[in-house]
């Protein structure tokens, strides 16, 4: 018998996983994952590394690529451009070489970037309080950006004043060092354009064609911070729902961009939504309506969410299980997996969770036993992905390739 071609296998991949993403039965259960520093671990590359030489970074991933095989790849997109946000000067990010040691994972800085006060200026022009107040706050090479006047103030005359902030030299300042960080950041993405041309040409598709966050989160991660949106709950909660309407508008726009993908998965990273930060009511008031508006409409246009739920969100089950059937992935951290099966299983695609602790510290033995588990539960029924717990950075590789095998083996239909 001939081997397959290229195509064969980049089409056999493409409709396992949207088999199972759509709870329908592929030929066997898909296994693959966003790992996140492993592959430069796994090929002995720093990420300090990875993030300065984007070369070095794809063939780290291809080497993992070559090697586990997993049925859609991520590739080098968690190793973000140094240089850029160097140039950029992104105040909200730590990384290896500014603030953190060579091979340690970035770090998010959260901060109050809009205030209290400022809520009604978010929510009558996002896009002008991103520009004028948040930009400048988050990016030192964007001070210049604190004096532009407001493009809503254009129409009839209103070009004449153009001059007034364009021509200072803050401003001049601000667009050559933007310019710098503009070019830096394309020669990161033509290598991502690359990558994702090369794994196609092995057979492997990728496996997002956009990223997302919750309402919730876009307000809370990128404006107010963790600790104040959490008190804006009862502090303020008519102003948040208004915010919350408005990012509910920019998170549909974020994730539009997956529609007419091959796999038009958009990947939904939630932060802020477990029982350690707010209760089943405020989850059910603040969280969950805006989230699930926004959802449906992704759905409508045909993408496919992955819904990123961090932690154990075992006690948000029954509400996030007002859904429309296999159109959508929820992806399991330390939620238990039978709980969450025996609530969605059929109707979502469940993805994950085998314990990263277990990848790192474990046997093959013990991560064959646990996937076994996994899958045993589902009893044959389809819409079920195996992969890490969370995004991996660190894994035994006789393990991870355990978990590979076994899934490929023992998970078929």
């Amino acid at each position: 018998m001939s081997e397959k071609s290229v195509e064969q296998l980049y089409n056999e991949r493409l409709a396992r996983v949207l088999a199972a993403a759509t709870c329908q039965q592929p030929d066997r259960i898909p296994v693959f994952g966003p790992f996140q520093k492993y592959p430069y671990q796994f090929a002995g590359v720093t990420l300090k590394d990875a993030m300065n030489d984007y070369a070095l970074a794809r063939a780290a991933c291809h080497k993992f690529l070559d090697y586990f095989q997993p049925d859609v790849d991520f590739g080098p997109i968690f190793a973000y451009p140094a240089r850029a946000m160097e140039l950029y000067g992104w105040r909200a990010f730590k990384w290896p070489g500014h603030g953190l040691d060579d091979d340690v994972m970035y770090q998010y800085v959260e901060g109050e970037y809009m205030t209290a006060e400022e809520y009604d200026e978010f929510i009558y022009d996002p896009s002008g309080f991103m520009l004028g107040k948040w930009a400048p706050r988050q990016f030192a090479s964007m001070a210049g950006f604190a004096q532009t006047i407001p493009w809503r103030r254009f129409m009839w005359s209103g070009w004449m004043n153009l001059n007034f902030f364009w021509l200072t030299p803050e401003y001049q300042e601000t667009l050559r060092a933007v310019q710098a960080g503009a070019e830096e950041a394309a020669k990161w993405w033509a290598s991502q354009f690359q990558y994702w041309d090369e794994a196609k040409a092995k057979g492997f598709p990728m496996a997002f064609a956009g990223w997302d966050w919750p309402p919730f989160d876009i307000i809370g991660d990128t404006l107010r911070g963790t600790r104040n949106i959490l008190a804006d709950m009862r502090r303020r909660p008519g102003k948040l729902h208004d915010a919350l309407e408005v990012a509910t508008k920019i998170f549909i726009e974020y994730g539009s961009g997956a529609a007419g993908a091959p796999l038009p998965f958009c990947w939904v990273w939630v932060h802020k939504s477990t029982r350690e930060f707010m209760s089943d009511a405020q989850f059910r008031e603040f969280y969950w309506p805006y989230l699930r508006k926004g959802l449906l409409a992704l759905i409508e246009k045909g993408i496919i969410p992955v819904v990123y739920w961090e932690a154990d969100w075992e006690s948000r089950l029954e509400h996030v299980a007002d859904i429309p059937h296999g159109k959508i992935i929820y992806h399991l951290s330390n939620t238990n997996f039978e709980r969450a099966w025996d609530a969605l299983g059929g109707k979502v695609c469940l993805m994950g969770n085998v314990p990263n602790i277990l990848l790192l510290g474990g046997t093959p033995d013990d991560v064959k036993a646990y996937c076994k588990r996994i899958i045993d539960y589902t009893k044959g029924k389809p819409g079920l992905i195996v992969d890490a717990a969370v995004m991996l950075d660190e894994a035994k590789p006789e393990n991870l390739k355990a978990m590979f095998d076994f899934t490929r083996e023992y998970g078929r239909y």
